[in-house]
């Protein structure tokens, strides 16, 4: 049975070989890696020599993985990726103050943040990492422990989940634009109103037909208006008083108690769903994550 050592001369030439075939450079490569660009192509080349086959097609100023080469390097990368995740998770528990969490730009920026000066008093030894993202990550790929995620967890077998916040929905609007317009008082009344949508690109949201239904108003009647992508965009607008937006209420809150947004109706949709802190079934939390974690539960208790 041949061994892996006797098929490539070293593990560092895979090393060298993903990344001459991922940037499609050898002098990419060598840059990436502190070497020099004559020994990147000599590991490439003893590489090729091991295997038998050439792995690159050598152009005028450049190279490209030929037809072995790419099936090769495939699974090379798969390889190397599954070997740093995991020595990426054992040094963070050796190492132990950093934690990761992935959660949306509007939950950073409106649940997260105004949190952060308690987050540093109460657990001031661990390095807290916002990650965010206009979609969902795979955690376990992206070798994220923690993450905030709204919908049924029956979508997510993978995952644990613990419910943060319920989903809960209504009307805000800015100060200013009461200045301009009569103060809804009924569902009805925000027919007549600039209504700001948001059009979600990657999750399921709620939108102004979905509020207005849950309040015996067909959906259909809901006004064409401002439409954005953003729901930090969306909460900037009408700050700035340029129309009525749906709040969800753990982001929104803050802003309604501070004054910043004026919550319209006493009309709610809650939706039957909670936003989730979520954590891979696929091995356990280091103790920072775990910590991290309660703290984040801990912040939806009374």
């Amino acid at each position: 049975m041949e061994t892996l050592r006797s098929l490539i001369p070293s593990i560092n030439s895979l090393v060298v070989f993903e990344a001459a075939g991922r940037l499609s450079s050898f002098t990419a490569a060598a840059r990436e890696l502190g070497m020099t660009q004559a020994a990147v192509s000599y590991a490439i080349a003893r590489l090729e020599d091991h295997l038998g086959t050439p792995l690159f097609l050598r152009e005028y100023r450049r190279v490209r993985l030929s037809e072995a080469g790419e099936q090769f390097h495939a699974d090379v990368a798969i390889g190397l990726s599954h070997i740093r995740r995991s020595a990426r998770d054992l040094r963070a528990v050796a190492t132990g103050s950093h934690v990761t969490l992935s959660c949306s730009t509007a939950f950073a920026a409106f649940w997260m943040v105004p949190r952060m000066a308690r987050f540093r008093a109460e657990l001031p030894e661990i390095d807290l990492r916002i990650q965010t993202s206009d979609r969902d990550l795979d955690l376990v790929g992206e070798g994220i422990p923690l993450a905030v995620r709204g919908g049924d967890p029956a979508d997510w077998p993978q995952y644990h989940a613990e419910p943060l916040a319920p989903e809960e929905i209504y009307p805000v609007c800015g100060a200013s634009y009461l200045s301009q317009v009569a103060r809804p008082g009924r569902a009805g009344d925000l027919l007549s109103c600039q209504l700001i949508h948001l059009e979600e690109p990657f999750r399921t949201a709620a939108t102004w037909a979905d509020w207005f239904a849950s309040a015996g108003i067909s959906g259909r009647l809901a006004p064409k208006g401002l439409q954005i992508n953003d729901y930090v965009l969306v909460v900037q607008s009408v700050i700035e008083g340029q129309g009525v937006a749906l709040g969800w209420r753990h982001l929104v809150e803050g802003l309604v108690e501070k004054g910043v947004l004026v919550r319209l109706t006493d009309h709610a949709l809650a939706t039957g769903l909670n936003f989730h802190v979520i954590w891979p079934r696929d091995g356990a939390l280091a103790p920072p994550a775990i910590a991290v974690r309660d703290w984040l539960l801990a912040q939806s208790r009374p």
